[in-house]
């Protein structure tokens, strides 16, 4: 199959494109860099040539409240629509697991706004729910950080390793759409002061870790389960460990 991947030269992009290249498919890196741009609308034409099934991974380059709320709705009416006019089959794009239950956050409201968007599409679609990714555990730090000590919520998370995200979404892409939602995470469900205390420890970083109930995750309260899958998602291989000590040694 041709395949667009939106977003196809950042973290999860490039992993995707990757997979789907040795899989034999003609998988094409968009973004920006490459002359793509959802936004303004620049090369999406003819980008989407030929193209069967389009896989949006892209993020809001800001998370402040207006410009990320813009940034999914305006890429996303302009992704769809050119996607209806060059006849695309299939599109797929990455969400977070808990987003319709943290409208709170502007984040989370764009992407609320992206998945309606997509559904009322008319274009067959699969959306995967993702968990944290281990990645970000360096962005969570920081969004808690208050002198010698990080202030997080006590709420559960279950992250998962951008390879294993990778080939849950080149998963979703070579099947049929689901005209529905899947939800990935990790193995292991842990409580997010607990993981980032592992976190800091392997780091060598001394400050401590606050669990704080009323503690706010980019803007918004969470309950104990909010971030991690509601029903039977699934599961990434790579633990915390195992993702630790491979990012080691690629520094």
């Amino acid at each position: 199959m041709k395949i667009l991947v939106i977003g196809g030269t950042g973290l999860i992009g490039s992993k995707l494109v990757a997979i789907l290249l040795q899989h034999g498919h003609n998988a094409i890196a968009a973004s920006p860099a490459t002359g793509v741009n959802t936004i303004t609308g620049e090369g999406l034409a003819e980008a989407l040539k030929g193209v069967q099934v389009v896989v949006d991974v892209a993020n809001s380059p800001s998370f402040e409240d207006k410009a990320v709320l813009e940034f999914f709705a305006t890429s996303g009416r302009n992704l769809l629509a050119a996607e209806a006019e060059a006849g695309v089959r299939h599109h797929v794009a990455l969400s977070v697991v808990g987003t319709h239950r943290l409208a709170e956050s502007g984040y989370f409201r764009g992407k609320i706004a992206q998945e309606k968007l997509i559904k009322a599409s008319g274009i067959p679609y699969t959306i995967v729910h993702s968990t944290q990714f281990f990645e970000f555990l360096g962005g969570i730090v920081q969004s808690g950080a208050e002198g010698d000590h990080i202030r997080l919520p006590a709420a559960y998370v279950q992250p998962i390793a951008s390879d294993d995200v990778a080939r849950a979404m080149a998963d979703a892409t070579l099947a049929a759409p689901v005209n529905g939602t899947i939800e990935i995470a990790g193995p292991e469900k842990v409580r997010m002061a607990a993981l980032v205390e592992r976190y800091l420890a392997n780091t060598g970083d001394a400050r401590s870790v606050i669990a704080d109930q009323q503690a706010r995750y980019f803007g918004a309260l969470l309950e104990d389960d909010t971030l991690v899958p509601v029903r039977n998602p699934h599961l990434g291989a790579i633990n915390f460990d195992t993702w630790f000590r491979r990012s080691r040694a690629t520094l």
